[in-house]
């Protein structure tokens, strides 16, 4: 019987590592955060860059109107057009008092986007306030703001901006605006709430308030740019709600005053020659639903981007 050698009992044979494959793991050098990764998602999309397009052309119109047409939309209006078909310099035609309805349209893309904006800043503006004072600081201020909160979620503000502009004299860009952002502040408000409530319970926010800072700048600092990625995608929607409220409010009446352009009052105006002059309503209802469904595919998209649950389904 051979003897076994004691030296050789822990001997272990060297291993060929060039034969062996390696796992190699990447590391990306890259920062990651929820907008970044947002937009790495957004960029894939040609959908977003469509929308995207189309809601800058729209503002660029809406700045610089005369870049995309020279005839006044008021002046030059001749009855002798009434009701006219496209011709040179005209490709839309006229409307029932000979106005140009290409002129109109471009001119009332800077109404409509106006009161959109604005009762959306508004809008948001104070549901983030009311939303963030009541998630943050709890108690009997929660309890007061939420049910403020409830009863204006349960006005719809459409019908209270109807009775503002109802009997308010003077109609304007920014009275319609505050009647419109000032009623459809509540659904903001929620979400912010559910936000803030969620993002100061993070380590970020105990920590700051560990060291000394006081609870309102930790609100400011901390909590605030932590929980306003929903409420932008909120606003995304919101301000095409708003522009779809504005044209509602003017083809009902209770809107801007006649000698504003607008596209609720050029819909309004054109309904009673539908028959004789469709092409009248046709472009202002077309130019209104393209940048309506363009700022909603927009918010849509934002909205998935920055859920990780909603990208990692795709």
């Amino acid at each position: 019987m051979s003897r076994r050698d004691p030296h050789l009992e822990h001997y272990v044979a060297p291993v060929d590592t060039t034969s062996v494959p390696v796992d190699v793991v990447r590391i990306d050098p890259k920062p990651s955060n929820l907008w970044l990764d947002a937009w790495r998602d957004l960029r894939r999309r040609p959908l977003f860059w469509v929308s995207t397009a189309f809601v800058l052309l729209v503002i660029v119109v809406a700045l610089a109107p005369t870049l995309f047409t020279q005839v006044p939309p008021n002046l030059g209006c001749q009855l002798a057009n009434s009701n006219g078909g496209p011709e040179s310099g005209h490709p839309m035609g006229f409307t029932r008092q000979g106005c140009d309805v290409y002129s109109r349209v471009i001119w009332g893309t800077r109404t409509s986007l106006s009161v959109g904006v604005l009762a959306t800043v508004i809008s948001t503006v104070l549901g983030i306030i009311m939303g963030a004072l009541a998630g943050f600081y709890g108690g009997w201020l929660d309890s007061l703001l939420s049910r403020v909160g409830d009863i204006f979620f349960t006005i719809p503000y459409i019908i209270a901006a109807i009775v503002v502009m109802s009997v308010l004299p003077d109609r304007n860009v920014i009275v319609l605006a505050l009647a419109i952002g000032g009623f459809a502040w509540a659904s903001t408000a929620r979400i912010m709430r559910a936000e803030v409530l969620r993002v100061k319970q993070s380590d970020f926010v105990m920590g700051a308030e560990a060291v000394g800072m006081s609870r309102f700048r930790t609100l400011l600092v901390h909590v605030l740019p932590n929980a306003m990625a929903p409420v932008i995608v909120v606003a995304t929607l919101s301000l095409a709600g708003s522009i779809v409220a504005e044209a509602t409010l003017s083809f009902l009446g209770v809107g801007l005053g006649s000698g504003t352009m607008s596209w609720g009052l050029d819909i309004g105006n054109a309904q009673v020659t539908i028959r004789t002059a469709p092409m009248a309503l046709f472009w202002p209802s077309l130019a209104l639903t393209l940048t309506v469904l363009a700022f909603v595919t927009l918010g849509e998209l934002l909205r998935d981007a920055v859920d990780p649950k909603a990208r990692a389904q795709r």
